[in-house]
């Protein structure tokens, strides 16, 4: 059976405007930009710490060298971090729009510290704070089960407004 093109168009936009519609927002503290202005791409090119210690710290981001994704303006401390982004933001933005993996595990949508990262078969998660980074790392495989059941019904409820606990963004610079 052949579908007429403009009905074909017609059904993709409606499946585009429907997905978009049902994304929840990006975590946005008040620095104005996602991750605290910390560069996502610079992430996925730091040595990994072992579970259980601590990772080297978040790369901050030029307030000049941004790129839009899901509502949000993300930072990046070089033109060609912002270049492999926009080529693919999904491989780069933090899963759960920023938002604490922990506490997505636990239910809710909290906001993440974004020097409390760690990358997990190719996605960046972020936590709110040391504390929760253990219980997360407890049983990371477990907590992300959960995680991506608990997403499916919080994932469109608003962005959390709190402030990440203790923590103090140096990002972006200049």
């Amino acid at each position: 059976m052949r579908f007429p093109l403009n009905l074909l168009a017609a059904t993709a936009a409606v499946v585009t405007f429907a997905t978009a519609s049902f994304a929840g927002d990006q975590y946005v503290d008040p620095t104005g930009f996602a991750v605290s202005g910390y560069d996502v791409v610079a992430y996925f090119d730091l040595e990994q710490s072992p579970v259980g210690t601590s990772q080297p710290a978040a790369v901050p981001g030029d307030k000049d060298i941004t790129a839009e994704y899901n509502g949000a303006v993300f930072a990046f401390s070089s033109e060609a971090n912002r270049d492999r982004f926009v080529a693919n933001p999904a491989a780069y933005a933090p899963q759960y729009d920023g938002h604490c993996a922990y506490g997505v595990a636990q239910g809710g949508k909290v906001p993440a510290n974004p020097n409390l990262w760690r990358i997990v078969d190719g996605k960046l998660y972020l936590n709110i704070t040391k504390n929760v980074v253990g219980f997360w790392e407890e049983d990371i495989s477990g907590n992300l089960s959960k995680s991506e059941n608990n997403w499916v019904s919080i994932e469109s409820a608003a962005a959390s407004d709190r402030a990440i606990p203790q923590f103090s963004s140096s990002a972006p610079v200049n």
